[in-house]
């Protein structure tokens, strides 16, 4: 599933931010790529510190409160989020992510658009999967959450700033296809309490939703 995350981040709180990333020191993204990703990675990312940590909690807070990321991604444990800059000329080319990202199976990633897009040219994220490549560009404070396991890239920035914060989700639900059913269950069981309330339908898909949960959680 490709699941756009609307509203993680205000306005205000993504302004917050690249206010803040503007005092942090940055280095070369390639330093923590893998040896075959260094070679197509071009892009900085914030040296650890305080203020860095500070941003990274605010990040992983506003995922974890968001509905529709607790649904679709049914989070075990998720990586620090990299804070990732793009001027122009920088890009990131096909690549996929590794399969564990500081200690943590990387079954998800994420990336939140922490740039207004009229702020630069390019940039956008293109993941492909076995039909085609899809382009995310997204309004700051909105996130995009897509299966690891995929190719994808970053194009190159043309113009402006590309800011964003990207890190990675290990699900109780380690198939991507339980997922999505569980998600789908998800938007049901509220669909018929919107319109119901508790009803018998209602409680027997609860108990449904609970016991794949169960047979599928790891």
């Amino acid at each position: 599933m490709f699941i756009a995350l609307e509203g993680v981040l205000t306005a205000t709180e993504a302004g917050a931010i690249r206010q803040a990333a503007e005092t942090l020191g940055f280095g070369p993204g390639s330093e923590t790529a893998g040896r075959h990703a260094r070679q197509v990675k071009a892009n900085d990312q914030a040296r650890p510190s305080p203020e860095l940590e500070a941003i990274q909690a605010k990040v992983r807070a506003a995922l974890a409160a968001h509905p529709v990321f607790a649904s679709a991604a049914r989070p075990k444990a998720m990586t620090a989020p990299i804070l990732s800059r793009y001027g122009t000329g920088q890009a990131y080319g096909l690549h996929v992510d590794d399969a564990l990202m500081q200690g943590v199976r990387s079954d998800l990633s994420f990336t939140l658009f922490l740039s207004d897009p009229d702020s630069y040219e390019g940039g956008a994220l293109v993941v492909a999967d076995t039909a085609e490549e899809r382009a995310f560009k997204l309004s700051a404070g909105d996130a995009i959450l897509y299966p690891a396991t995929t190719l994808h890239r970053v194009e190159p920035v043309r113009s402006g700033t590309r800011l964003c914060a990207v890190g990675w989700v290990q699900s109780w639900i380690r198939s991507p296809d339980q997922r999505e059913v569980l998600f789908d269950l998800d938007r049901t069981i509220a669909a018929l309490f919107e319109t119901g309330g508790k009803t018998e339908m209602f409680d027997t898909l609860c108990k449904t939703r609970s016991n794949l949960i169960r047979m599928w959680a790891v």
